[in-house]
């Protein structure tokens, strides 16, 4: 069971996008979280793949709906802080990009 636990790390931080689209397909839980919308987890999947990934674990079904309580909004925060670094660290890496090619092509 580890092992399972290891490989879903794993793969959510090589490829969290295949992931939640995996979840979106097969996933018995991604109707009870979602509830018949479509366009927020579609939204999630594009913009803020590993904070929808947060939500996703750290969501609790009640018979009122979906609730985030107490300390399951630090993972929340996690998923957003990592989706914000990814980000970062794309506009840096094209900066860095533009900048070799100015040097060779000025």
């Amino acid at each position: 069971m580890i092992l399972l636990g290891c490989l879903l790390a794993f793969s959510v931080a090589v490829a969290p996008r295949l992931v939640l689209i995996l979840a979106w397909i097969f996933s018995e839980r991604w109707p009870l979280v979602w509830q018949e919308a479509w366009i927020l987890p579609l939204l999630g999947i594009i913009f803020l793949p590993y904070t929808t990934i947060m939500y996703m674990l750290a969501v609790t079904i009640t018979p009122a709906g979906p609730t985030v309580e107490g300390w399951a909004w630090l993972w929340i925060f996690l998923g957003v802080f990592l989706d914000i670094a990814k980000w970062g660290q794309m506009l840096a890496n094209r900066r860095e990009a533009q900048a070799q090619v100015m040097r060779y092509y000025d």
